[in-house]
């Protein structure tokens, strides 16, 4: 089997040159004119596929070599693309930043040869003219697997300045296919982890996503955008399908219950971090999936058997959070009950004893509090005993990134053992709660979420 969906790359020499404005405003604007279009991030980012998803109707989808592998990729894409007419994939960082130490593993010209796709790299061209042609001529040169097919200039002062930077790309041989001026109108709010998450300030996002989909028409090519996203050869294999990947899971054993156990996802501002796939996953091996939002609701979903709270900025409402105390009580009467719970980052956040002097739910016997410290990277990670995720021994990959510490009290046990150079031991794992500040993508060992599910006809 195979794929012929167009598809882009969206890619930049740094982190800040534009490739969110870009690949959002290309969404959009390609969406605009009647195209279904499928938005992919790379890495681990949680926030700027809410953002895709505003520009194009659809879920955006991470695809990170990293944490699923390279094997994955592919049929992942391949997943969130069935049915559409083109596919726009952001990049992460730098075109050929990747996991540190792993060379090129997870970096966007790394996702860009597993997708066999051209890349358009966006370029801050505020202060240089000529030695874009340089710049430019590196970067395609680097390594010839990866074709860049084309520039977006962004950040250009005047018609002069874009005289003299289309000029210097003359010699390169790469064509410019957009041109966007200075436009702080642009920026979108931002906090210690990046931009705000759109369920934080909806009516201001879709106004963001107007604004970069205008600029984007406005300053680029789209019909040779278009035709670019068409050179990309086929892409063989076949897309990835949780049921399958529930099925083919190694510890995967049937059961003869027919029940669905109501698991409840949290969700709203607070919890917004989290990977489509998972609940995908969960549905696959049999649960009902409940969404509900910890900042309104006083209840949680009728009948729920599991718990599942994923990552998100707990911090900036904690305030909020702490006064949901019948949430929170409902929370920590499902904890002591047994069932599953699974925690990450933000949800181990929630399940501690306080957060910043907060009261939380007090599952967990610790306390947590903001730092000036930003913890950050990937992590391979091993279960260092039985839980309601994984069986001990089970070796996962994640990603770590936050600014809080938590001091941990009694009576749990540590979740992973992370291989960094302190070897050093996180999480919690208490009867059926497991929580961590790992984040992890179940695609990656699907026997977590058959495992789950399983625990929650148990309990």
């Amino acid at each position: 089997m195979s794929s012929s969906v167009p598809r882009l790359v969206v890619a930049a020499p740094s982190s800040g040159s534009g490739k969110t404005t870009v690949a959002t405003g290309l969404m959009a604007a390609f969406a605009a004119r009647g195209l279904a279009v499928s938005p992919h991030k790379v890495g681990p980012d949680y926030i700027d596929p809410g953002y895709h998803a505003l520009a194009t109707g659809r879920t955006g989808r991470n695809l990170d070599a990293y944490l699923c592998g390279p094997e994955l990729v592919g049929p992942l894409f391949l997943h969130g693309s069935r049915g559409c007419d083109l596919a726009v994939v952001e990049g992460v960082m730098g075109l050929y930043d990747g996991a540190a130490g792993e060379g090129e593993l997870a970096s966007t010209a790394h996702v860009a040869k597993l997708l066999r796709a051209p890349v358009v790299l966006v370029v801050d061209a505020s202060s240089q003219s000529r030695s874009v042609a340089a710049l430019v001529h590196g970067f395609v040169s680097w390594d010839p697997e990866v074709r860049v097919g084309g520039v977006i200039l962004n950040k250009v002062a005047s018609d002069r300045h874009e005289v003299m930077l289309r000029e210097a790309l003359e010699q390169t041989g790469v064509p410019v296919l957009g041109v966007l001026r200075r436009a702080p109108q642009m920026d979108t709010p931002s906090r210690h982890l990046g931009l705000v998450p759109v369920a934080e300030r909806r009516a201001e996002a879709v106004e963001a996503v107007a604004a970069m989909a205008a600029q984007v028409s406005d300053g680029c090519d789209l019909d040779a955008l278009v035709g670019l996203a068409r050179s990309a050869g086929a892409l063989p294999g076949a897309a990835w399908d949780a049921a399958e990947a529930v099925a083919s899971s190694p510890t995967h054993q049937p059961t003869r219950s027919e029940e669905k156990p109501r698991v409840a996802v949290a969700g709203g501002p607070a919890f917004t971090f989290s990977y489509a796939e998972h609940t995908e996953l969960l549905t696959a091996a049999g649960a009902e999936v409940v969404p509900f939002d910890p900042l309104r609701d006083e209840e949680l979903p009728e009948g729920t058997r599991g718990l599942v709270i994923g990552g998100g900025f707990p911090e900036v409402y904690a305030a909020e959070l702490s006064a949901n105390e019948p949430l929170r009580k409902a929370v920590a009467h499902l904890a002591e009950s047994g069932a599953p719970v699974s925690a990450e980052c933000a949800g181990l956040l929630y399940l501690c004893r306080e957060l910043d002097g907060l009261p939380m739910c007090g599952v967990l016997d610790a306390g947590a509090r903001m730092t000036g410290r930003l913890t950050l990277g990937y992590r391979d990670a091993v279960a260092l005993g039985d839980s309601v995720l994984a069986a001990a021994g089970t070796r996962m990959r994640g990603h770590e990134f936050h600014r809080t510490a938590v001091e941990p009290g009694a009576g749990a046990e540590p979740a992973w053992g992370l291989r960094t150079p302190q070897r050093r031991a996180e999480g919690f794992v208490q009867h059926g709660v497991h929580a961590s500040y790992l984040h992890t993508h179940w695609a990656a060992e699907p026997g977590v979420a058959r495992r789950f599910v399983e625990r929650c006809r148990t309990s």
